[in-house]
């Protein structure tokens, strides 16, 4: 990979690493902010109807999910800068291939190429169904 197609990365994987530090503080305000009551004008904390608590709750649980995620993201987004830092960006680190230019324009951050992106889909996809039947 030349020099100016690993600033062209750099500068894509700083721009999505700041835009996703932005998204997990807000989320993180937001999933830690108090429900009901205050934060929706009432004067006690408790939500004035059984949907409301469930709508809290909802909205609560979709906030962690969505932070967890983000904050993976985030990881894979350092990872990936570290790589280029090391020399390694570019290459797949499970088999050492060159990962195709165009994997890296979509997925930045991916340390694979596709076709062992696909191998371990594959493999963990019978491991989360017998997670999921325990």
């Amino acid at each position: 990979m030349t020099r100016a197609e690993l600033e062209h990365f750099h500068d894509r994987l700083d721009e999505l690493a700041s835009r996703l530090r932005g998204d997990v503080t807000g989320l993180r305000e937001e999933a830690l902010r108090k429900t009901g009551g205050e934060a929706s004008g009432n004067l006690s904390n408790a939500p004035l109807h059984p949907a409301d608590l469930g709508t809290d709750n909802f909205e609560h649980e979709t906030n962690l999910g969505l932070l967890e995620l983000q904050g993976q993201t985030l990881g894979e987004v350092d990872a990936a800068l570290d790589r280029i830092r090391a020399g390694t960006y570019g290459r797949c680190i499970e088999c050492g291939q060159e990962i195709r230019r165009s994997r890296l324009e979509a997925l930045p951050h991916t340390p694979y190429c596709i076709e062992c992106a696909h191998e371990l889909q594959q493999y963990n996809a019978p491991l989360v169904e017998s997670i999921g039947n325990l």
